[in-house]
This record gives C-alpha cells, structure tokens and sequence, in this order.
C-alpha cells in the first residue's frame, strides 16, 4: 500500500470543510466521496453509473456564495453543466438561481422548485416558443446576444403585451486562456455584443423596441478558466460600458458577471472564488444598488460527482497496455472532444508497481478513451474504477451512440445513496421511432 498512501497523501477522512475543498476520500483503503461509499453505489446501480455527494454540492455553494458575502450576491446555477433534477433540487433549496440556454432547462428549472425571478436566460438562438414560454414564467432577464435576437424578443413581448427584461450580453474581447472551444470572450466569437453594438442596443429598447425592458449588463468570457487575470481585464470593459450605458440615462439593476471557473482535473490548481471576490466587490463599490450575478456552473458540480467503471478486459498491443472498461466515449465526452484530463482511479487499490496503460471503452472509434498514458496499479476484470471531477459536463453530454443506454445516476446524502436518475433500457432506446 506505500504507492497507494503517496497517490493519496493529498486526500484526509471526510468532514464537512473537506467535502467542499475535496469531496474524495481515501478510507479503510478503499476511495470514498464524502462519507458514501463508491462500492455501495456500484452495487446499487451497476456500472457505468455516475455518483453525487449532496453534501459536498451544499458545501460547495456555500463556500462560493461566501466569497463574493460582501454583495449578497445571487448565483446562478448553469444548469448546462449538469441539470439533473436531485442536484438542481440541492441547489434550489440552497437558494440558487438559475442560468439556462433552452427551452428544455428552463423546464428543468422550474421544475425542480428555481423560482423564475432567479432565472437567467443565455444562448445565441433562443426559437420565439422558447421566449414565449420565458417570457410567461416571469424570469429575471434574457441575456441577448444579438441584435436580430433583441427583435425577436421585442416581437414576441409585444404579441403578449408584456416588456421582456433583458441584458447584453457583452463581448469584452478578452483572452479567456482556455481552451478554444470555450473560449467565449473574444471578438470572433458566436457570443455577445461588441461595446458599439450592445451602447446601440440599449438607445433603442424602450423606444424603436418598445417591447424591450433594460435591467442589467452581462458577460461571459469563457469556461474552465484557470486565472483570475482575464476575469480583471474584462471587468475592466464591462465597467466603461455600464457607465456609458448609465449616460445614456438607463438604469439597470443588476451586473451580471458570469461564470467559467475552473476546477482541478488533477492538473494544476483549482481557481479560488476568493481571488476573484475583492476585484469585482471593487469594481461594483460605487454601485451599491446594482444587484450582483454570478453564473457558475462546472465550479459547483463537477469536484461533486465521479463517473464508476468496471474493467473488462486487458489487452498489449504496439507495446501500449490497454484496460478496456464498460464506459465509452458517449458516457463522459470531454476526454475525446477536448482532449481533457481526467484522473481515474481504483476503488480498492490492488498492491504491486504501478504502469503505465490506457484506460478505453468499448465503443468503435479510436479516440474512446477516459485516459491515456496513466500510472496505475494491478488492475483486473471486475475492478471498480472512478473517474474523478466528473460531475459536470458528464451525463450532460452524455449519448446513445452505438445504441448504449446511457448510465444510471445517484446521489448520497451522508453515506446513503439514492437513485437520481434510472438507466436506460433497449426499450428506451426506441421507444420515441415507434411511429
């Protein structure tokens, strides 16, 4: 076990304060998140499977809200990172809001008790049905990211006789120095408002775009950023904005800031809210009135859950070692998307030299895999693993490819656990083509 307690020295017995900095933890030898155990998960919902900590999502959240206190800020869930109902429920209860992108999560949502006033609605191509439905659940804002969008809204407030509140989403043109998928910042992007369009945008509504209601200013920059330092730059932006719109003789009530904070993937260091905190309780001081926003999402959930796999086979070719398990490609995606780093690790640690193996699924293309070129102990047919930081963007990006069911999903509140979501059948896989 010496190998096994140096891979581990990092992780302590579970506690409240640990479950929101690490909700992992290594007991009776054998990997744990917070008090529940990972084996009692896979046991009650076999494998692939994705498992929660209720506990360590609560810690979490507080720890968040906690950093920006100052402001009283209401932080909205983007739900986009995981939108399960148990877990958006978790958060409801907490007194989160709401940042959504479709029709389908404002459902979601409301479903799970986010009151509407606490909903902010993103996305570059929200349909008129989607706005309609927004627009009569009485959702705090739309953050418009175009001016054809804008009216389109307007058209469809003013079908309903009713003002849509909105805000700009605006394009700051920062580097948010992350990936190139979700770097959302910068002036070529799909996302926002350059400042000459969104100071245009807001001449108009009220007037040309009588259907329009200003409310608030809004940005995002991008997402698992790592650094405080784009997040500094862009507020530098956001502010010559706000004031230029204020001139303009609106008033808002809300500085909405966005989300995109990163987590550890067991490389490098997880972004602190509390760095961030001071520079935009600095930048809203003179604006006691404005109500602050924050929109994280991956931050929250994703130290919160881990996705549970079992070896089937192991296999050298080309001298690589390979350890096929039963989750593919289609369960977590990020690792083939993106090419991202997931640690995965065995539940009960065998003894014996580690080496060096890639860790695949089953699905037929080449770039299924959770992992590559990982220094990992004996494994053997019917081991647990648990791919750790997997709740967000997980079983929210999960599919059907290959016809496979997607997994099961629990949830533990102390160390016991309930099912959050069933797995699918082959029935489920078709029952929506029998036409």
């Amino acid at each position: 076990m010496c190998n096994v307690k140096k891979r581990w020295r990092r992780y302590t017995r579970y506690n409240q304060r640990e479950a929101m900095k690490n909700p992992l933890a290594l007991r009776d030898g054998r990997v744990r998140i917070a008090a529940a155990s990972l084996e009692a998960a896979a046991r009650l919902l076999g494998t692939p499977a994705y498992a929660y900590s209720a506990d360590a999502l609560r810690g979490r959240f507080r720890a968040f809200s906690a950093a920006f206190s100052g402001r009283k800020p209401l932080v909205c869930y983007a739900l986009k990172a995981n939108p399960n109902l148990s877990i958006c429920r978790v958060l409801a209860r907490a007194g989160a809001g709401a940042d959504i992108v479709s029709g389908g999560e404002l459902a979601r949502a409301l479903e799970a008790g986010i009151r509407p006033e606490k909903i902010v609605y993103s996305g570059v191509g929200k349909t008129e049905p989607e706005m309609r439905a927004a627009l009569r659940a009485g959702i705090l804002a739309f953050n418009v990211e175009s001016l054809e969008e804008a009216r389109a809204l307007d058209a469809a407030a003013r079908r309903l006789r009713m003002r849509a509140p909105f805000a700009v989403r605006l394009n700051p043109d920062v580097d948010a120095r992350t990936h190139a998928h979700v770097n959302t910042g910068h002036a070529q992007s799909k996302f926002g408002l350059c400042e000459k369009e969104a100071l245009a945008l807001y001449r108009e509504a009220g007037s040309i775009l009588a259907g329009l209601k200003p409310v608030g200013l809004q940005m995002h920059i991008g997402s698992q950023v790592a650094q405080t330092g784009p997040y500094k730059e862009a507020l530098k932006v956001f502010l010559r904005v706000l004031g230029a719109v204020e001139a303009l003789g609106v008033r808002l009530s809300h500085a909405d800031v966005g989300g995109g904070m990163g987590i550890s993937y067991g490389q490098g260091k997880e972004f602190d809210p509390r760095s961030l905190a001071p520079e935009v309780l600095s930048a809203f001081r003179s604006r006691p009135r404005l109500r602050l926003i924050l929109e994280p999402g991956r931050w929250l959930i994703g130290p919160c859950g881990v996705l549970l796999t079992r070896v089937l086979y192991r296999k050298d070719a080309g001298g690589k070692r390979y350890v096929i398990v039963d989750a593919a490609m289609n369960d977590p995606l990020r690792p083939a998307l993106y090419g991202a780093h997931h640690e995965v690790l065995p539940v009960r640690p065998r003894k014996g030299a580690r080496r060096k193996m890639d860790v695949v699924g089953p699905v037929c293309e080449s770039g299924d895999f959770l992992a590559k070129d990982r220094l990992l102990p004996p494994l053997e047919p019917g081991d647990l693993l648990a791919v750790l930081q997997a709740g967000a963007y997980g079983s929210s990006m999960g599919s059907q490819y290959n016809s496979r069911p997607r997994p099961a999903e629990a949830m533990a509140e102390g160390s016991r656990w309930r099912i959050v979501r069933r797995r699918e059948s082959y029935e489920d896989l078709v029952r929506s083509e029998r036409i």
